[in-house]
């Protein structure tokens, strides 16, 4: 099977940017599945949803596909969708980052020299604040290590406590237990 022509491959794009705002408007996978199915048979609206989901099977003259195959299909569909508009978002972000590099590299030169041949204070503040956002910007920075304590920096107790007391939290916070299971 060769490589789909410039009308079937619109048509899948079509398809999934349909697909992916049903889904962001809350519709189930099955809907969107029938919603977009090629067989007039299957399709929510009665129609043939051109290079809908079984388009081959109905250009066949076969049986459309089962709920099962829409579900899995438009998923798949959503979840292609989504991932391509990730690689777009982050191709997008890549130049903003970049941008925003060269307008940081901009901003730094005349404050360095400023800094040092004037022993200007202030300058060197501001290189040293662009530097800060340089390095945040492109991920540079530690990660801040964190501790949890206890009262007065002790270290945190941890117990392990009865089912029973677990229960008796749980109706002293206005919640029901749950029934347990007999084993």
């Amino acid at each position: 099977m060769g490589r789909p022509s410039r009308a079937v491959r619109a048509a899948i794009t079509q398809r999934r940017t349909d697909a992916i705002d049903l889904k962001a408007a809350g519709v189930d996978l099955l809907t969107i599945g029938r919603k977009l199915a090629a067989d007039p048979t299957v399709n929510s609206d009665g129609v043939a949803y051109p290079e809908g989901y079984g388009a081959e099977k109905y250009q066949q003259g076969l049986e459309p596909p089962s709920d099962k195959g829409l579900i899995d299909m438009a998923c798949r569909d959503v979840r292609e969708a989504l991932a391509e508009r990730a690689a777009a978002l982050g191709d997008s972000t890549d130049q903003l980052r970049q941008l925003m590099m060269e307008r940081l590299e901009k901003l730094f030169f005349p404050m360095y020299r400023q800094a040092i041949r004037n022993g200007d204070y202030q300058a060197v503040d501001r290189a040293v604040r662009i530097i800060e956002r340089e390095c945040r910007l492109l991920g540079l920075d530690q990660p801040t290590r964190t501790e949890l304590s206890g009262p007065d920096g002790a270290p945190v107790q941890v117990e392990a406590g009865t089912l029973e007391e677990l229960e008796r939290l749980i109706g002293l916070a206005g919640g029901q237990p749950a029934e347990r299971a007999e084993g």
